[in-house]
C-alpha cells in the first residue's frame, strides 16, 4: 500500500512539474522571416579567404571579452562579400553595443548590418 501511494504521489508530482513549465518558445515568425531569404542566415557565410578571415577575426574578439555573457558570445557572425551580419540574442542593449563595437574594430572598413537582438527579461 506504501509503494502504491508513494508511486502515485511521485506522477502527481511529476505531472504539476511538467504543467507549472513555460509554454514552449513559438519561433515561427522567426523561421519563416529566415526561410523568405530577406535576411541572411549561416547558409550565407561565404567561403571565401577574406571573408573567413573577418569573421574569425570579429569571433576571436567576442569571445576574448569577458564582460560579455555566453549568450552574447553565441551570436551569428555572418560575413559575405565584405559585409558583416550580427544576429542573435544578447542580454542588454551595452551588450549589443559593445558586439557592434569589436565587430567594427575587428573587420575595419567593412559594412557591419547589426541585427542583434535585446532579450525581454522575464
Amino acid at each position: 500500500m506504501k509503494q502504491i501511494t508513494l508511486s502515485l504521489f511521485c506522477v502527481c508530482v511529476f505531472t504539476w512539474s511538467a504543467l507549472a513549465q513555460d509554454p514552449a518558445a513559438d519561433n515561427t515568425s522567426k523561421n519563416r522571416r529566415d526561410r523568405s531569404g530577406e535576411t541572411r542566415t549561416s547558409g550565407n557565410q561565404s567561403n571565401s579567404p577574406e571573408d573567413v578571415k573577418i569573421t574569425a577575426a570579429i569571433r576571436r574578439a567576442i569571445v576574448k571579452d569577458h564582460s560579455l555573457s555566453a549568450t552574447a558570445k553565441n551570436v551569428k557572425i555572418i560575413t559575405s562579400e565584405g559585409t558583416v551580419t550580427l544576429r542573435g540574442p544578447v542580454k542588454n542593449e551595452a551588450e549589443k553595443t559593445k558586439i557592434a563595437e569589436l565587430a567594427q574594430s575587428a573587420a575595419g572598413k567593412e559594412k557591419i548590418e547589426d541585427q542583434l537582438e535585446v532579450k525581454a527579461s522575464k
